[in-house]
């Protein structure tokens, strides 16, 4: 006997899509994939120093990643940070992908921002507790509309200002980890699928955000993020 019975979705399932620079068709979202301490000089200013042996990872959830002009100051926090990244998203997956497959995998990048409860990050860790919730919260990674430039972005000027002050000013060639190592190495510990979304670090110079605060954010080649904390 052939059973014919069609399996549905009890509801429909959420698929977040992202705008993509000059075009009407958007990114979906998969998994977002963070690393922390890519940059030596914002590992010192946290107290802490690079994992010289493997990249740290941890994940932010799809609803994080926002494109909106005005990002909600979040609750549970006194102490909300910037931390600009670049972000790559990618269109192809695969796991254990070698250095030299990554470019393969790319769809483009954005500029993006790692907003963090700051305070509840620091209670967290004194506890010896997992801090997603102080990365994982509504609205807490901005992002500019994605650029198809898919080639390998080794060496890039990268900003950020607060109301017209620069906080942040680096060059993604400081980055510890570059893309091909950060992409293989994750690929290692998890099957990457067409979707997914990396946020690669930030520099060093994060710090408090307010509410009324502007936040101008950009990096080379890529192009220029803009928000307000309301």
């Amino acid at each position: 006997m052939t059973n014919n019975t069609q399996m549905e979705f009890i509801f429909p399932p959420t698929i977040r899509g992202m705008k993509i620079k000059d075009e009407t068709s958007l990114f979906p979202v998969g998994k977002i994939y963070c690393v922390g301490k890519n940059y030596a000089a914002h590992a010192k200013e946290m107290g802490s120093e690079v994992d010289k042996k493997e990249p740290f990872f941890f994940s932010k959830p799809p609803q994080a990643l926002t494109q909106v002009n005005e990002i909600p100051y979040p609750s549970k926090t006194n102490n909300l940070h910037h931390e600009v990244e670049l972000v790559v998203f990618l269109h192809k997956g695969g796991a254990n992908v070698t250095r030299d497959q990554v470019d393969d995998l790319i769809y483009g990048y954005a500029v993006g921002v790692d907003l963090t409860k700051r305070d509840l990050q620091n209670e967290f860790k004194n506890a010896g507790k997992p801090w997603d919730l102080s990365k994982g919260f509504d609205y807490s990674g901005p992002i500019s509309e994605i650029s198809q430039n898919k080639a390998m972005l080794n060496n890039a000027k990268i900003t950020l200002s607060v109301n017209g002050d620069i906080k942040q000013e680096s060059n993604i060639s400081m980055m510890e980890w570059d893309i091909a190592s950060l992409i293989s190495i994750l690929s290692q510990q998890v099957t990457l699928k067409p979707g997914d979304v990396i946020f690669t670090g930030t520099p060093e110079g994060v710090g408090p955000l307010n509410k009324g605060d502007k936040v101008v954010a950009e990096i080379e080649n890529v192009g220029s993020l803009n928000f307000k904390i309301i």
